[in-house]
């Protein structure tokens, strides 16, 4: 063992630096009634189901003034950061959109046809029964980033005002209340000096604040920290790198694979496994999710991922193919346990991944945000009713009133403990899963603790030594991969990514590897045990990884990071 922890070295961040007080005078500020943090699919529900309300009260409408419902998103488009399997259950769009719309209506490939769950070894595999929690007869498959771009669509046709390019930096509290977000600055030089291009960022100015940041919030972090909303579990993460192949031959089923190439005994804490999902008659996704409390400094998800790819199951689906899409994001995996102890505060709603609202056992995230979505949008318009003061303190607690009596509580509490039983294993996790699955979570009567993510101890096994060379045909580097994405962070910004820049030579080593896009490398030795980390921050996915294992994301000049289009 090497002693060293990620936790014992903490960026140089508060999340005080994030909050504050509105500083545009209050004629220059921007005023919304409702101000939604995130074009994802928890951002854009709560959107459109606040448009189908406006619609039908327009005197709420008119009193809420010329901008109703703003929503910002940092990415290019919404979409542009985007990325998950996805095989989604439909309960919740359907009722986003009863009346209106049909899922037939929607972007997607069509529902599940058939499902495999393989376990492997280096050259061989197992087929199975699918466990309880993977069943997905029913479900259907889609891209997010395209989901995305849809909900968008239906968003502005309902009036909504979407603002692309927009990175909200602050949040504003003022008289112990969130009254909006500040935007980021644009035009800003690698040191900080303005340039010819300088845009100041701005107030805008909400009555009801929603944050829906997805995965590892910024703003949301902070919130929390705030208004000391922090679970009874501290938050974790697992991190996901996709990859879209088209394909010689159609897949007619979804396949998940575990075991190989993870390592199956509890001291490697190496939790996770793959998907293929089908996109149609030429495309597939692929994937490899490995939860965030791995230990090993050259544990790499990229490179699983190209490992993965060599074992026959995989290769033969890929063979003939081509990559033409790859991408790369963490993934709340908490669970019930972590949620925040509320979900509201005066002024503010956290809808989506970013509260933590993901099923992890069944691999669903999607549904929870679009639901949530629409329950914080019907918690808002009651508030901002007349005769109502949403900034008061217990005006929003419908919300958390209406969640608690969903089917998305439910399901979460039945699964609460399923993912830190992993921590025994492969073996004794599964064991303890199947009662916790027969009882509907009943047994084991004790709820289990995690750990941060950082407070993992790092160990040195010569991971990497198995990893195969890119060939630039079935595996690839991180580089080309970062290409493939349509990355578009300016290379003369700040930096948006905050870690102790000298670090034992096994931290800066663990950052190295764990990044899929290669922001990180070891610089020079320092004489005393430690390396000076050296970044490229123009590579960044914006995944979230490093928030989770010892440093910190935040928001890059709006605009920049990838742009997918079929994750």
């Amino acid at each position: 063992m090497s002693g060293v922890r990620p936790a014992d070295y903490p960026p140089p961040f508060a999340s005080g630096e994030v909050v504050g007080r509105p500083t545009d005078p209050p004629d220059e500020r921007i005023e919304v009634g409702v101000l939604i943090v995130g074009a994802g699919p928890g951002g854009l529900a709560c959107a459109i189901r606040l448009g189908q309300l406006l619609e039908e009260h327009p005197d709420v409408a008119e009193r809420l003034g010329d901008v109703p419902v703003a929503v910002l998103e940092k990415g290019k488009l919404p979409g542009s950061h985007l990325l998950s399997g996805a095989v989604v259950n439909p309960r919740a769009l359907r009722t986003l959109f009863r009346g209106r719309l049909r899922m037939e209506d929607l972007p997607t490939y069509g529902p599940v046809e058939g499902e495999a769950v393989y376990v492997l070894t280096r050259s061989k595999k197992l087929r199975i029964p699918p466990p309880p929690t993977m069943r997905n007869h029913g479900n259907w498959i889609l891209s997010v980033s395209q989901l995305g771009r849809f909900l968008a669509e239906q968003a502005e046709q309902a009036g909504i005002a979407l603002l692309p390019e927009t990175a909200a930096e602050r949040l504003l509290v003022d008289h112990g209340r969130v009254v909006g977000v500040r935007t980021g600055d644009r035009g800003r030089g690698r040191a900080g000096e303005q340039l010819g291009t300088f845009e100041p960022g701005s107030d805008v100015v909400a009555r009801v604040t929603v944050l829906a940041e997805g995965t590892a919030g910024h703003l949301t972090g902070a919130a929390l920290d705030h208004f000391g909303l922090h679970g009874a579990n501290p938050q974790v993460w697992a991190l996901g790198v996709k990859e879209v192949w088209r394909v010689a031959r159609p897949l007619h089923r979804i396949v998940h694979t575990m075991g190989w190439p993870l390592r199956a005994r509890a001291r490697y804490r190496e939790f996770g496994g793959s998907f293929v999902y089908p996109m149609g008659s030429d495309l597939v996704s692929l994937g490899f999710v490995v939860g965030l409390d791995y230990r090993d400094v050259e544990l790499s998800a990229h490179d699983l991922l190209q490992e993965l790819k060599t074992h026959p199951l995989i290769a033969g689906l890929l063979d003939g193919g081509e990559r033409v899409a790859w991408g790369a994001k963490t993934i709340t995996e908490g669970g019930f346990l972590s949620l925040p102890r509320k979900l509201s505060a005066p002024g503010l709603l956290l809808v989506g991944e970013g509260a933590g609202l993901v099923n992890v056992p069944r691999l669903k995230g999607v549904h929870f945000a679009v639901e949530s979505g629409r329950l914080a949008a019907e918690a808002a318009f009651r508030a901002l009713r007349r005769g109502e003061l949403p900034g008061r303190v217990g005006a929003l607690d419908a919300y958390d009133e209406a969640l608690r009596e969903s089917y998305l509580w439910r399901d979460l509490y039945e699964v609460r403990n399923m993912r830190q039983v992993f921590d025994k294993g492969l073996v004794g996790g599964g064991a303890r899963a199947s009662m916790m699955t027969v009882t509907r979570g009943k047994l084991p009567p004790k709820d289990y603790g995690t750990e941060p993510n950082a407070a993992a101890e790092l160990i040195r096994t010569g991971r990497a030594a198995s990893y195969p060379q890119p060939d630039g045909t079935l595996t690839f580097d991180k580089l080309s991969s970062v290409f493939a994405a349509g990355n578009r962070t300016r290379d003369d910004q700040p930096s948006h990514l905050r870690v102790r820049r000298r670090v034992p030579r096994e931290l800066a080593e663990m950052w190295t590897w764990m990044c899929p896009a290669q922001v990180y490398e070891v610089g020079e030795e320092d004489g005393d045990g430690t390396v000076q980390v050296k970044l490229t921050p123009s590579n960044c996915v914006q995944c979230g990884a490093i928030t989770a294992k010892g440093g910190r994301l935040t928001p890059p000049e709006g605009g920049s990071g990838p742009e997918y289009t079929l994750t």
